[in-house]
């Protein structure tokens, strides 16, 4: 196999390889607008459809608890107090790193954007919003209390709260948001969320005072509530990420729910600890139990093809008399992968580098380092290529002493093929003994680019994934380095040096090999138009420094050849 084949076989290879995520990308699940038989919304709680507190709001509910934590006494009747609110009461909560909303109906998230992450980069007061309870896009975090004396049993507990808004102090480096609610029994329960300056993590606890004259018990749940609506945050064209529900287990660190998987069935596990969330292009929801407690974590889908992705705990008591606290966490947020590794283990895993993680997570590193210390993404990724085109260089060097050799050869080839004509036993003899004669390695261009290909797919996992490049400007008119090249410029570049470096190497015998060599830039050329400006970034400069690369140490071998020849 020659250079030239190889080179076509790599670039078609590359080229199924992204046309399948476009495939995966183009045919999604089907977006239900959550409509019931009646044409009603099941949706979550809205000003415009407040829908009443009863025992139908328990479908929402995890009905699921962990195995052998439970007591025979939980079958008892609930008696929290079941108060009927205007459930499109809520409140809102802005700190330095959110602008939510939190309905006192259950005290759940139906509303949370991000000030620091716009939707658009050129619209300043418009942040990414990622939680909303909008019909047909309707996205929520929601946690409770279920069990044998949870308020949330028999339908959302009915919260009151001091405020009906809280903001940030720009001194303080906290917030918390205290909602109330008590049983007819005399248990007061305090659902309390706690921010912290700089942080997208919530703590999120329970404060049980049970003053009345027996133990109370319950199980908290916290779950993540979603249409199978598209990925807002997703860059499109065939730069495609995942999009379902995630976990962990015992036995898996990181587990993919597809929205199609919960079509076909349920899933439950249990494990001490562990996190279930949702995760997209760039950010991530998860939910993150007591981490000393056994915890059943769920999938499922509702009646009104809404998906669910849950965790329940295990049963918690509190006796007459006592006051108890039950924590919890909620992360909502950018895909920071140290963050998230300190956070509980494997949730650094939602930052899918695909089959190649052990590579990607290095170059990740650096790739963190270099910006810095130059304070550019761009800049940075260009930098990044150089560091990994010289850890390279001695491979390539092969490679391209290799390409020196065979052109050299082609003449003498030619020469064979002419003398044998149809005989491909004896020209297949005749071509290897020249090989071994002018010592040539057929295979010294193809295993340098093959070593090589694992790190170069890592490296556009890590441009493709990282949420530093959203919205991080370069120079001139590349504004975003996560979105296309606006003019196209960099694809054009990009074809411009790919066509280059086939006028570079060896001519194929073949009639058809070199009109496919002709194509094939124009073909990538085309596939890069709609790719992130960041990739294609990579790719031009990939290209320029192994053009560079080529012209040096040819002309080195050239010389060295010519040298030896003279002498």
């Amino acid at each position: 196999m020659n250079l030239t084949r190889f080179f076509l076989y790599t670039s078609l290879a590359v080229v199924t390889y992204l046309m399948l995520l476009a495939w995966q990308a183009d045919y999604p699940p089907v977006v239900d607008d959550g409509r019931n038989s009646r044409g009603q919304v099941e949706a979550l709680q809205t000003p415009d459809n407040p829908p009443i507190l009863n025992s139908s709001a328990a479908s929402d509910v995890p009905s699921n608890l962990p195995t052998n934590r439970t007591t025979a006494s939980q079958a008892t009747t609930n008696n929290s107090a079941r108060v009927v609110v205007d459930s499109g009461d809520t409140i809102t909560v802005e700190t330095d790193t959110f602008k939510l909303d939190i309905n006192l109906s259950g005290g759940d998230i139906t509303y949370l954007a991000f000030p620091l992450y716009l939707k658009q980069i050129d619209v300043p007061d418009d942040p990414f919003v990622l939680l909303d309870a909008q019909p047909g896009r309707n996205y929520v975090s929601q946690s409770g209390l279920i069990g044998r004396d949870g308020v949330d049993s028999a339908g959302r507990a009915a919260y009151r709260s001091s405020l009906n808004s809280y903001v940030m102090a720009e001194s303080a480096d906290s917030l918390i948001v205290d909602l109330q609610t008590q049983s007819n029994n005399g248990v007061r329960i305090t659902k309390r969320y706690e921010f912290t300056r700089g942080s997208y993590l919530i703590d999120v606890s329970y404060l049980v005072d049970n003053q009345s004259s027996s133990d109370w018990q319950a199980n908290a749940y916290g779950q993540i509530k979603r249409d199978s609506f598209d990925d807002p945050s997703n860059a499109g064209g065939l730069s495609r990420t995942y999009l379902g529900f995630v976990s962990t287990a015992d036995d898996d660190p990181y587990i993919e729910y597809e929205f199609d998987d919960i079509d076909d069935g349920s899933s439950s596990t249990e494990m001490v600890g562990g996190w279930v969330g949702f995760s997209q292009h760039y950010f991530v929801s998860a939910w993150i139990p007591n981490t000393e407690t056994t915890n059943r974590f769920t999938t499922r889908k509702n009646d009104a093809n809404q998906y669910f992705g849950e965790f329940t705990g295990s049963a918690f008591t509190v006796a007459a008399g006592e006051i108890k606290e039950h924590k919890l966490q909620y992360y909502a947020g950018p895909k920071d992968q140290y963050i998230l590794a300190d956070i509980s283990p494997n949730l650094d895993l939602t930052i899918d580098y695909s089959f190649l993680w052990f590579l990607a997570a290095p170059i990740y590193w650096l790739l963190t380092r270099i910006d810095s210390a130059v304070g550019n993404y761009g800049i940075s990724i260009v930098l990044l290529t150089v560091c990994v085109k010289a850890l390279f260089y001695k491979l390539s060097e092969t490679q391209y002493r290799s390409m020196a050799g065979m052109r050299r050869a082609m003449p003498k080839i030619q020469q064979l093929k002419e003398s044998y004509g149809d005989d491909k036993m004896k020209l297949q003899k005749a071509t290897m003994d020249l090989y071994k004669k002018e010592k040539i390695n057929p295979f010294g261009g193809c295993l340098p680019m093959l070593v090589q290909m694992p790190v170069f797919i890592a490296l556009y996992w890590v441009l493709l994934e990282s949420v530093e490049l959203r919205h991080a400007p370069f120079m001139l008119w590349l504004t975003d380095l996560s979105v296309r090249d606006p003019f196209f410029i960099l694809p054009l570049l990009m074809g411009g040096t790919m066509y280059l470096q086939t006028t570079l190497s060896p001519a194929p015998a073949d009639p058809m090999q070199a009109k496919v060599m002709k194509i094939m830039p124009v073909m990538m050329t085309a596939l890069f138009l709609l790719f992130p400006a960041g990739l294609v970034l990579y790719w031009l400069t990939n290209g320029v420094l192994g053009i560079l690369q080529q012209w040096y140490i040819t002309r080195k071998i050239e010389a060295a050849y010519n040298a030896k020849k003279a002498a």
